[in-house]
């Protein structure tokens, strides 16, 4: 009789936990992000057109290396309903990361969100946006060794951002406690498999959660997960129509709206 006790208030317990008070909008039970780093071509050639095969929509982080003749291409993903987001412009990282051509040892914290303010001009010219989401270049909020959220988040031009964090961390279920300039996401390897993927995806749907994605190449380019493996996470999440698949700002919007409810 104990053990059975036990049991039941373990259940309750996760139940209170994984609901908290907060309900998803319209009958949804969880929610999903996609976002996709680095202005990749492999994303306008794989990930782009799969999405609108699935009538799914994604956020695109966006740096300084989409060239000339991809703005329309970008535009027109803008145009199908997806976020064209704030990656910075020259994706400055720690020297141990890396060998490149910026490196966040080399900014101040001015610098790298005057920076930043520069990508949203660039990317205004896009979209005629003025205000965006941003994503941490390599996850981290360091220049100069100095953390800049908070002078990010005073400077206006940042309405959300997020970081990287490891797969067990992702899943965000207590959302009052839910920092909107660190907001988790996992960082997916490369050859990421799509039972991995939808794995994930039914942890947080047990959870009633948010999981943010956080994608490179889509079957090309680096960091790369197959076109395959990404195109059966897409087929999976439209099958389950409980799950809120939205761009990064549509979703933070409404949790912050939901936290601002007495």
């Amino acid at each position: 009789m104990k053990l059975i006790t036990l049991i039941f208030l373990f259940f309750v317990c996760f139940s209170v936990q994984g609901q908290s008070g907060f309900k998803w909008p319209k009958g949804k039970k969880s929610a999903i992000i996609l976002t996709y780093d680095d202005a990749l071509v492999s994303q306008l050639d794989n990930a782009v057109p799969q999405l609108k095969k699935f009538k799914l929509n994604g956020t695109f982080f966006l740096d300084g290396r989409i060239r000339q003749e991809q703005q329309v291409q970008w535009s027109d993903v803008a145009k199908a309903g997806n976020e064209l987001a704030n990656h910075s412009y020259y994706h400055p990282c720690s020297q141990a990361s890396y060998k490149a051509n910026h490196y966040a040892e080399d900014y101040t914290v001015e610098s790298m969100v005057s920076e930043i303010g520069d990508m949203n001009k660039l990317l205004e010219k896009l979209n005629g946006k003025k205000t965006r989401t941003y994503a941490y270049p390599c996850g981290k909020s360091l220049a100069g060794g100095k953390d800049y959220t908070t002078r990010l988040a005073s400077s206006g031009f940042i309405k959300y951002a997020r970081s990287g964090s490891d797969r067990n961390s992702t899943i965000v279920t207590d959302f009052k406690k839910l920092n909107f300039f660190k907001v988790p996401s996992w960082g997916l390897a490369a050859k990421t498999n799509s039972d991995e993927l939808i794995a994930l995806v039914k942890e947080n749907q047990q959870k009633k959660g948010m999981a943010v994605f956080m994608f490179h190449g889509v079957g090309g380019d680096y960091i790369d997960v197959s076109a395959e493996a990404h195109e059966e996470l897409l087929k999976y999440l439209s099958s389950h129509p409980d799950i809120w698949v939205g761009t990064f700002q549509q979703i933070l919007d409404y949790v912050k709206n939901q936290n601002s409810v007495k």
